[in-house]
């Protein structure tokens, strides 16, 4: 088999691990918690739908896709870090590093680089794809938390204040998505869903 060809194919047969990594998110319809693939997923598509809301009016849509679809691949390794576990985040940039390279040096060279750089490019939100890119991934869950009436929140005894800080950064990559995020926290407040 060719070379190249052999390495994508075990990178591809080795990200299906991303399939049974769980996360804290339950399913909206609350018969059991999202896998990072699923979420991923999820993420494109708002993408697509929600561009219309990026602080930044020129965007490349295609880059916005591809951090989206590649961002948790590292969780393989390093495994899916509660967004609320002060401890679990200690040390969560060295172990996603770890898992970023032994992962994406997988592949051949020249699209090992390219990805990494898609990952760190993700990872320090300094580029307005990025920054909307993240603030997707912060307002997916907050999303299932809402209409789950804030089951993971109850489980885990977070509070409005935690959330509020943890998805502040929402506003860098889009005002209008940080407004929406805000209405749904004060509304779950509201409803008993989150505590103040």
């Amino acid at each position: 088999m060719n070379p190249r060809l052999q390495k994508q194919l075990e990178f591809i047969m080795e990200i299906d691990k991303l399939k049974h990594i769980f996360r804290r998110s339950k399913l909206m319809n609350r018969s059991r918690f999202e896998n990072d693939a699923e979420h991923s997923w999820h993420l494109a598509v708002m993408a697509m739908l929600l561009e219309e809301y990026a602080g930044e009016t020129e965007l490349n849509r295609l880059r916005v896709l591809h951090m989206l679809l590649i961002h948790d691949l590292v969780e393989i390794d390093a495994g899916d870090t509660f967004a609320y576990d002060a401890q679990g985040h200690e040390d969560k940039q060295e172990r996603e590093e770890n898992a970023a390279r032994r992962l994406f040096f997988m592949l051949p060279p020249d699209q090992a680089e390219w990805i990494y750089g898609l990952w760190r490019e993700f990872e320090e939100r300094q580029t307005p794809e990025s920054r909307f890119a993240a603030a997707l991934d912060r307002l997916q869950p907050l999303i299932h938390n809402y209409y789950t009436e804030g089951e993971s929140w109850k489980l885990h005894g977070i509070r409005r204040q935690q959330v509020l800080d943890r998805n502040r950064h929402i506003a860098e990559g889009s005002p209008e998505l940080w407004e929406l995020a805000r209405h749904l926290i004060e509304d779950a407040v509201r409803k008993g869903y989150l505590a103040e």
